[in-house]
Formats: structure tokens, sequence, C-alpha cells
């Protein structure tokens, strides 16, 4: 069983100077896979709502769920709020029903992680695409435990890569990226942009984090897992006579 950072942890981290430098660095990643997202409708999924804010203007629709391990938050500040507390392995969606996921802090923290693709595939639509974030194994932010980023089951290239092809979604783009220490460092956080300039330079293993970008195929290359009848004890409904009531009373 993984450890799940809570609801307040990730926020304050987030609030927090290292967590708006990480922020930054991995958003301007997944925007630039996400391109263009016009018309789209936008799924969230873990704690994604910090990165998610490029699409509510332009998206369809956007949605966040967010794990009941983890906690819910409402957001946007400004607006109705989008997020809904749910199970990701049976999210309260219709087949076919997103055309780009963003996920940030999830696989990494679900028991099940191909239960959770075969969940994704499903909701997928046709030619959708999908977007991960996950800690780099043996890499320094996941073996650090003062970012959220070090919690939950970290992945090699090569695992993540074999999880989407294994459940028929094909790799598109890869990049690593955190390449300076996780510390709440004024100097090393303004050096941020060095390290993600010249860290690859030296090398994949020195990065913190994974994004992936990977697009749904039409085949799935496993079915869902069927799921056992819960049986679920409900109260025996027995029919009562009516309250009799003494003469005097």
């Amino acid at each position: 069983m993984t450890i799940t950072p809570d609801i307040t942890r990730l926020i304050a981290f987030y609030k927090s100077p290292l967590g708006h430098v990480a922020r930054a660095l991995v958003r301007k990643q997944i925007m630039e896979f996400a391109g263009d997202v016009g018309g789209k409708r936008v799924l969230g999924l873990g704690f994604a709502t910090p990165y998610l804010r490029f699409t509510l203007e332009r998206a369809e629709r956007v949605l966040a769920f967010m794990p009941a391990r983890q906690g819910a938050s409402s957001w946007p500040r400004e607006g109705p709020s989008v997020t809904t507390l749910c199970d990701p392995l049976e999210m309260p969606l219709t087949d076919a029903a997103i055309d780009l996921v963003v996920a940030v802090h999830a696989i990494e923290h679900v028991a099940d992680a191909e239960e959770l693709m075969r969940e994704l595939w499903r909701i997928s639509a046709p030619d959708a695409r999908l977007i991960i974030v996950v800690p780099r194994r043996r890499g320094l932010w996941s073996s650090r435990d003062n970012t959220p980023f070090g919690y939950g089951k970290p992945f090699s290239r090569g695992q993540m890569e074999r999880l989407l092809r294994d459940h028929s979604f094909e790799v598109e783009k890869c990049s690593d990226g955190l390449y300076f220490p996780p510390a709440q460092n004024g100097l090393l956080l303004k050096s941020a942009p060095f390290f993600e300039r010249f860290g690859p330079l030296l090398g994949p293993m020195l990065a913190g984090v994974m994004t992936f970008s990977a697009r749904k195929k039409l085949i799935p290359a496993i079915p869902r897992r069927k799921r056992a009848e819960r049986f679920v004890r409900m109260p025996a409904f027995v029919p009562q006579t009516a309250l009799q009531l003494p003469p005097d009373a």
C-alpha cells in the first residue's frame, strides 16, 4: 500500500517557493505536449489543478477528478468548482468522454496501475491524448519526502513506456524535468532555469520527473477485469401495525 499525501500537504507544497518553481517548469512541458486545447474535453486526474489553468478559457469542458484517499479542494477559485471526489478506477464518465487527460500525482499512488490504464482507455475518446507526469525512479526527487513527488511508486522510463504500450496507448513524446535539487533554498531556486537547461547534458538520471505524451489506439490490448458482484446487506423492511393510543391519551 502506497502512502498518498493528503490535499492539505499538496496545497501547502504548491504555495511554497519550491512548489511555485516546480509547477512553472512542469506546466511548461504539459502545455507544449497538450498543444491547442480549443473545443476539447479535458480531464485532470490526481492533483492536476495547478497545471490546468491554461485550459479553462479554451477547452469545451474541464473536469478535475481527485481520489478519495487524497481528498479534494474546490477549483478554480473564480467561478463554479469543477472538482469531483471519486475512485480513479471507476470514474463517473461514459465511454469515450474525454479528449485530453492530464494525470499528475495519480499513477504512482493507485494500488493497481494496470486497472487504471484500462479505465483511462475506456473514458478516452478515439485519438485522445494522455499526458502523465510521474517521479523518476532513482531520481533525487523520488528519494526525498519533502515534496509530493517523493511519495508513491516511482517509474523508470522503460516501465512507463511498457505500461502505456501494453494498454493501447502509443507513446509520442517523453521529456525529463526538475533537474535541480528539491530544497527550499532561494539561491538554488533562482538557479533552477540553469539546471533545466544544462541538466540534460549530464544525463536523464539527474531528472526528478518524467512527462509522457501518448495517444489512444482504437483496439484495447487488454480487456478490463470483471469485478465480482458485491453482497450489500440491506435492512429488512417488515410491515408494522399502527400505534394504538389509549382512549384517554
